[in-house]
């Protein structure tokens, strides 16, 4: 990378005391940390404290490449684990099932209500999630239904609240207890609770804006100099208990908004969503400069919001894309197959065919229909599991097929970069980056923000909701190094209000190989309906479909109807 730093980056290098870093995706962040470390007395102590594992991995080579010996990096949890779990003898267990939980505290499983048993246990289990990623001491203290999103779910769980209750404090007391193993957010929690002191000279806290209160309190007990780092607007993780730690925290404030991954025009597009929030009353404009000037495409990635939106995008590239032989699923294909809890696609898509004797989750057995299935799902706000039972609706018996498909064209993690297209939730490839970006279709919009808020004004809305999925659109944006796509929706006056009408494959970078979905004021008009088709348009027409473009947005895109489209697909041999 770059080894001249800017005057935001040496500001931040030449300061003293507790800092806090603000940066922008691709701004250098993480080689400003190891530059500051290394400009640090060598006698100093320095802990770098990483958000998860791999990041760990990564920024242990990083240190050891510039010979620093005296940074230390871990996780919040090795850290516990060195401390707690290992002296404490405490056996780990990677996580409970629902059914785990079920028998471990005897919840009652005969009732009228078959399956309210799993139900509270999947309020518990979270509850438990809740407590050990707080700053509290007492699970009693904490409104656990403030967390619950969905409506129906929240209004079981306030019904079943004092057994929900009870069975967390059993639950963590039988932890406590070591008559069950220990969650890895249990030994954690136990640690904060301990009051630990940190020995060390000076703490960095990277990814900050991804920090759980606990994490957080651990780090602010630090009596030594602390800086932390990230981006606020990549926080994405409030449903695994993230905070804003970078608002909360009152240390003198730096800021990195230079990009270097990718040029200013995708720059300005990062900058347009975030524009949306001042539809929610946020009014912190931020500011990107895009000075990235990648020119070659050698990856190429999809990016979806949600797991059935990619699984779509893959499906229609496997079937249309004779180009693309090879894929990647960032963190493997199976784990898009899979609800946190265990329960796999084949079992959804066995119940939906009363195959009983095939399925092998207990709480999808125990279900009496599928329809029974989809409303365990929704009192117990099971969002992956609600997916699943989407996907299945969407393909029934054809999933079997395309996922073995999808598995024979699947490239090993050793090989991912080989892939002719990689595949990613915007969850999933947070950290990453590719030279060539498509979007699809599920992210949210202006459009979408202003009907909500507007929706806020007669019924209750979950405004911070909405903000981490303008969040979440940020975040795939900004993945980009330079060529990216994105459906017409999400930008519709790109090219007249950031642009000064200029065509989007232009602004954007792409080669006309690559083009990007015109702007409204660029469509043909409806009068094309009954045209014949061009050799241009013919090779437009494939060259999208082979990249997920839907019907739908074909048909705007070419003034036709959607009959007209598939018709000429047809024809063309790329549909039956």
């Amino acid at each position: 990378m770059h080894t001249t730093f800017t005057q935001e980056q040496e500001a931040v290098l030449s300061s003293t005391g507790d800092i806090k870093v603000s940066a922008v995706a691709g701004s250098g962040k993480t080689t400003v940390l190891v530059e500051y470390a290394k400009r640090q007395n060598r006698t100093s102590r320095i802990l770098y404290l990483a958000f998860n594992r791999s990041v760990r991995l990564q920024a242990q080579k990083r240190f050891a490449e510039q010979n620093l010996a005296n940074v230390d990096v871990q996780t919040a949890h090795s850290l516990a684990y060195k401390r707690i779990a290992l002296p404490l003898g405490f056996q780990i267990a990677k996580g409970y099932k629902l059914h785990d939980i079920v028998k471990i505290l005897s919840l009652e499983t005969g009732s009228r209500d078959h399956h309210a048993a799993y139900v509270c246990a999947s309020h518990i289990k979270k509850f438990c999630s809740l407590f050990c990623n707080a700053d509290s001491d007492k699970v009693q203290s904490l409104d656990y239904c403030a967390t619950i999103s969905d409506e129906k779910a929240r209004a079981f769980a306030k019904h079943h609240y004092a057994k929900i209750e009870n069975g967390t404090r059993q639950f963590l007391a039988k932890m406590d207890r070591k008559e069950i193993a220990a969650t890895h957010d249990f030994y954690l929690k136990k640690y904060q609770l301990s009051k630990p002191r940190l020995s060390y000279d000076v703490v960095l806290f990277d990814e900050g804006q991804d920090a759980s209160p606990v994490m957080l309190d651990v780090f602010l007990s630090h009596t030594g100099r602390r800086v932390i780092a990230g981006d606020i607007y990549q926080q994405i993780y409030s449903w695994r208990h993230a905070i804003n730690a970078l608002a909360l925290v009152e240390f003198p404030k730096y800021s990195l908004t230079t990009s270097f991954r990718f040029n200013d025009h995708v720059a300005g597009l990062a900058m347009e969503c975030l524009s949306w929030k001042s539809l929610l009353g946020e009014t912190d404009p931020r500011s990107i400069r895009g000075v990235g000037a990648n020119k070659k495409i050698k990856t190429q990635a999809t990016i979806a919001r949600t797991n059935l939106a990619l699984l779509k995008s893959a499906i229609l590239t496997m079937q249309h894309a004779r180009s693309i032989k090879k894929i990647y699923f960032e963190g493997n294909i199976n784990s898009y197959t899979y609800a946190s809890d265990g329960a796999s696609i084949y079992d959804v898509l066995n119940l939906s065919l009363d195959k009983r004797s095939l399925i092998r989750d207990p709480v999808i057995a125990s279900m009496p229909s599928f329809d029974a299935l989809e409303e365990y799902a929704e009192n117990s706000d099971d969002i992956e599991l609600l997916m699943l039972i989407d996907i299945v609706g969407e393909y029934g018996k054809e999933i079997p097929y395309l996922l073995k498909k999808l598995t024979a064209m699947h490239v090993d993690d050793d090989k991912r970069y080989t892939a002719d297209m990689i595949f990613s939730t915007v969850h999933r490839c947070k950290g990453m980056e590719y030279d060539s970006i498509t979007l699809a279709d599920d992210f949210i919009t202006r459009e979408r923000v202003r009907k909500l808020v507007e929706k806020g004004r007669h019924e209750p809305v979950d405004i911070s909701r909405i903000s981490e999925e303008i969040n979440l659109a940020y975040v795939a944006v900004t993945r980009s190094r330079n060529f990216l796509e994105f459906p017409e929706c999400m930008f519709p006056d790109a090219d007249a209000t950031l642009f000064a009408k200029r065509k989007i494959r232009d602004i954007v970078g792409l080669p006309k190989r690559r083009t990007g979905t015109p702007p409204a004021s660029r469509r043909p008009a409806a009068g094309n309906a009954y045209k014949s088709w061009t050799k241009e348009e013919d090779k437009e027409l494939l060259d999208l479909f082979g990249r997920g473009r839907s019907l739908l947005a074909l048909a705007e895109r070419f003034g036709r109807k959607q009959s007209a489209i598939r018709s000429r697909l047809s024809k063309l041999s790329w549909v039956d």
